[in-house]
């Protein structure tokens, strides 16, 4: 409401801005808390319903590349090797052939 005394209006003003700090520093608190909070454990669940297939899934990539790296043995042309490489798509395909590619290339130098 109106008031006339000045002395009144700047207490006023002075208790809003201390409400008005008083709620900034518990937005920060409540943002800080929210930041560092650890992960929930819903996406936990969900790793541990997955965790089989993607198991699974990595077994068979290394079962592939292990048969890769056997072929890879058998190959002694550097030529077919580029081939395999630019037809490979994954990475650790191509990280397997270029170590390939080295070793026969080492091999020719000395």
């Amino acid at each position: 409401e109106a008031t006339l005394d000045l002395a009144e209006r700047r207490r006023i003003r002075s208790a809003i801005r201390e409400l008005q700090r008083q709620e900034l520093e518990q937005d920060e608190e409540t943002l800080a808390s929210k930041r560092f909070r650890p992960e929930r454990s819903s996406h936990r669940q969900d790793d541990k319903e997955n965790w089989p297939q993607s198991r699974r899934l990595e077994e068979e990539q290394q079962a592939a590349l292990a048969a890769l790296s056997e072929q890879l043995e058998s190959i002694t042309s550097v030529e077919e090797l580029t081939k395999l490489l630019r037809a490979a798509g994954e990475y650790e395909e191509r990280k397997l052939i270029r170590a390939a590619i080295r070793k026969l290339r080492a091999e020719e130098i000395e």
